[in-house]
């Protein structure tokens, strides 16, 4: 059962509580090598002052705090829990707690769970996916086709290995598309080797021109994407790598040629079902068959993330529990490593997997942390913004979503309505959600000048929070009176995560006090964040080899760590 509390006050802090320390104790990645010399240098000369004002935990004329340096943004969680006058806050080793945060999630580590078979068997359809007639060849095909990859890329490519479809599922092994992310088409590879998640970025390259049937359907092709934009994702997949809770990296490489049977075969078993579950949805990805000799993907392996919680069946409240604990702490890691948001965390892109059985709570015992044996992966960092905080001098690497206003004009999935408020939020510091319509005006002007991404707005990660908050209510399938008690357990921390609150009600300013908030609510218990492993996160090796290499069955190529270069 959760602490008893008197009634919270929000503001500035007289003093930091038990759980801030704790988390700002967290920021040091497990295997992250310290820089030989780190000196202060205030960060405020590389965001602007829209960020120093939104940094203040407190939307409506709360106390405003000193901006955070480099240094000190490792040392302090920003928060909107004042000090409680009866808050019953956990009481904690320093030392023992930092080991515990830094851990794996709570549980030893099971073997990877195997994948499903392909949902059926489908029947190549010719017409669609096999255009050698009545090709129609338009400007942007004309473009795409005569692509000429940069100096720069091919030298990037010079270090990869290349592969071809075959090498990465051959006949006998097990591949499903499970997701498509902002940038990437992403699978699922099962092997005797072992299972991984790969995420597939076109780069500039040809494929097939559109048929005119194609054309006629509405399909649009996804635009290939530049080397800055991939070099930029893969920057903070890197910074990301070793924080549990975020996908674990095996290696990446280019994968050049056309299609196999089995990568067709799950394309289109994907592209069915979701043309029964939203016929309006358009096509963007290109059919595979498209594929030519040149098309070139870069490939990312990673480690087996499970579900994206869209295809997850919630039926247990301790699920609930778990996944928005579990999101909250890894996001609180992320922005104190990295200064990190993630900005586009929608139920495709946050999976779930069965770690661990499952373990029947005490109804009298304190906390709700660590029941359902789920773990949490957090995937897609296209849309992200983070900075190397061990470098006195980077800029933050951020992608600019000025480029396509339709993600902020668009109605058409709930999670629309996030990057408007996201939008807003940069526009004017308060939660006055703009319409579609005030969304049409690129690098429009706001409080302190025309828009910018690249400034450090924790609240975005506290917007996602909530939409995977009203995301996991709004699909449980699990008994309704125990679902009734979550929210009423939950309801003083939903009036602070809701982002349609009464104006004159506080907020969280960042996914640390969403953390904070359940350590000093009793909701995760000082035995298990004690009682978690606290070993490093354990390397994995990459399960594809090549068919050529003479070794390749013996002993496939071992990748660095967390590295990706």
């Amino acid at each position: 059962m959760t602490r008893a509390t008197t009634t919270r006050q929000y503001g500035k802090q007289s003093k930091k509580s038990k759980a801030e320390r704790m988390f700002a104790e967290l920021v040091q990645s497990p295997i992250r090598e310290p820089p030989a010399k780190q000196d202060a240098k205030p960060i405020d000369d590389q965001v602007g002052p829209l960020t120093q004002r939104l940094s203040d935990i407190q939307l409506q004329e709360s106390p405003k705090r000193p901006r955070k340096t480099k240094k000190t943004a490792k040392k302090d969680v920003s928060t909107v829990v004042g000090e409680p006058e009866a808050l019953d806050v956990i009481e904690l080793n320093g030392d023992s707690v930092v080991k515990a945060l830094k851990a794996a999630p709570i549980g030893e580590d099971v073997p990877a769970t195997k994948v499903h078979a392909l949902e059926d068997k489908v029947d190549i359809d010719q017409r669609g996916d096999h255009p050698h007639e009545n090709e129609i060849q338009t400007p942007e095909a004309d473009a795409k086709t005569g692509a000429e990859e940069s100096v720069s890329t091919r030298a990037e490519e010079a270090d990869l290995r290349v592969l071809t479809w075959g090498d990465v599922c051959p006949p006998g092994d097990q591949i499903v598309k499970i997701a498509e992310a902002s940038s990437a088409e992403v699978y699922r590879i099962t092997n005797k080797r072992g299972t991984s998640i790969i995420k597939a970025i076109r780069l500039p390259s040809p494929i097939k021109a559109l048929t005119k049937a194609q054309v006629t359907s509405g399909l649009v092709d996804e635009e290939p994407h530049s080397e800055g934009d991939v070099n930029s994702e893969l920057q903070i997949s890197e910074w990301l790598a070793d924080i549990p809770g975020f996908a674990v990296y095996k290696e990446r490489y280019i994968v050049q040629g056309k299609t196999t049977r089995e990568l067709l075969e799950t394309h289109q078993v994907v592209q069915k079902r979701m043309k029964r579950e939203d016929p309006g949805r358009a096509q963007y990805y290109p059919s595979p068959s498209r594929y030519l000799d040149d098309t070139k993907f870069l490939v990312v392996e990673l480690g087996d993330a499970g579900k994206p919680l869209e295809d997850w069946q919630l039926d247990s409240v301790d699920q609930l529990w778990d996944i928005l604990l579990l999101e909250a702490i890894a996001l609180a890691r992320a922005e104190e490593v990295a200064m990190f948001e993630h900005r586009d965390l929608h139920e495709g892109n946050l999976c779930v997997k069965q770690a661990r059985p499952p373990r029947r709570r005490d109804p009298k015992a304190d906390g709700f942390f660590g029941y359902s044996g789920l773990e949490i992966t957090i995937l897609d960092y296209g849309l992200s913004r983070a900075e190397d905080l061990t470098c006195d001098d980077s800029a933050p690497i951020v992608y600019d979503l000025e480029r396509d206003l339709s993600l902020f004009t668009s109605t058409y999935n709930p999670q629309c309505k996030v990057y408007r408020q996201m939008r807003s939020f940069l526009l004017r510091a308060d939660r006055d959600w703009l319409p579609p319509e005030a969304h049409h005006v690129p690098y429009a002007k706001g409080i302190d000048g025309p828009l910018s991404w690249d400034a450090y707005v924790p609240y975005t990660n506290v917007l996602w929070l909530a939409y995977a908050y009203e995301y996991m209510v709004d699909h449980f399938q699990g008994n309704k009176r125990e679902l009734a008690k979550f929210k009423k357990e939950t309801a003083e921390l939903w009036k602070y995560l809701n982002p349609d609150a009464p104006k004159d009600v506080p907020s969280f300013g960042c996914a640390a006090d969403v953390a904070c908030f359940a350590l000093e609510a009793g909701w995760i218990r000082e035995d298990q964040l004690l009682g978690a492993s606290a070993s490093l996160i354990d390397r994995e090796d990459s399960i594809i080899v090549s068919r050529n290499a003479p070794d390749a069955e013996a002993s496939p190529r071992r990748p660095r760590r967390g590295r990706g270069s």
